[in-house]
């Protein structure tokens, strides 16, 4: 899930600027400004909640999109000629998603690279995709792999993305909102003439800055959440081979050396100290709550 939270902010903020950047290149597209040179609070709230929904909405709609072409995924065709390996993740998919009631199966990808991994994404639950690294097929036993793709499955059954989505709805209405009130209050100290550009400039910086200031809550949420795709994982695969799931990354974890590229930035099972930039929670609590 790492992986989807990280590129679903990214494409976030992208999208994020670049429609601030179109509002700001119309004339007299909503101007909060009011005659005596003031803000008007109410419509730049009104304002800063269409852009900042409108952001996070298309940033969920690119979401399964971005995840292929920047992982470079593969989908799987069931009907298709496949390995048996990749038979057996679409069949551990399908399996899967059919015990936890989805009515329409998930878009099954693979990607190349030695790091151990999966995650799944996607605007609904019709449109999601679940995909394993080979690096997760190499290390992992099946028991292990089958408890990976139940975690992973539960986060499409439990709609967590489009749940995400509200919330960075919420995150990016404050972030359009504070980062014009900071704007404005720059250009009090410039020269009129230059007060434009500096606003300009200056909005898309404080944009970016409480941008990823407001990531905090949704990584605050997404740690939240594993717990909840752990304990659907054990409902899907069974406790037992969740749990050996986690022990398997854990170990994993273990035994990588902390300057080896291939795991810079694996989140399912990386750094073993849980900051507040890690969007999932230490293994060893998960573990000790799935107990």
């Amino acid at each position: 899930m790492g992986k989807r939270i990280f590129y679903f902010l990214l494409t976030n903020i992208l999208v994020l600027a670049t429609i601030s950047i179109i509002f700001m290149l119309i004339p007299g597209t909503w101007n909060y400004i009011g005659p005596d040179g003031t803000i008007q609070f109410g419509t730049l709230l009104i304002f800063s909640a269409i852009i900042g929904f409108t952001g996070s909405f298309i940033s969920l709609a690119m979401s399964r999109w971005m995840a292929k072409k920047m992982m470079g995924v593969r989908v799987l065709d069931p009907s298709g000629n496949l390995s048996q390996s990749e038979r057996e993740v679409v069949e551990k998919v399908h399996r899967l998603s059919r015990a936890a009631g989805l009515m329409h199966m998930p878009e099954v990808g693979m990607y190349d690279s030695r790091e151990v991994n999966a995650f799944a994404t996607g605007p609904s639950k019709k449109r999601s995709l679940v995909a394993v690294s080979t690096g997760l097929l190499h290390e992992m036993d099946d028991d292990a792999v089958e408890g990976v793709i139940a975690h992973e499955v539960a986060h499409v059954a439990n709609g967590d993305m489009v749940t995400m989505t509200l919330l960075q709805g919420v995150v990016n209405t404050f972030v359009v909102f504070l980062a014009r009130i900071a704007a404005f209050a720059v250009t009090r100290f410039v020269k009129e003439e230059l007060a434009p550009i500096v606003h300009f400039l200056a909005i898309i910086f404080f944009q970016i800055i409480f941008s990823i200031l407001g990531s905090l809550v949704v990584y605050a949420y997404s740690r939240h959440r594993e717990y909840h795709a752990d304990r659907g994982g054990a409902d899907l695969a069974g406790k037992d081979k969740m749990k050996h799931a986690l022990e398997s990354l854990k170990t994993y974890a273990d035994r990588v050396r902390g300057d080896d590229t291939s795991v810079s930035t694996l989140k399912i099972n990386g750094k073993r100290k849980m900051s507040i930039f890690s969007t999932h929670p230490d293994l060893n609590e998960r573990i000790r709550r799935l107990s």
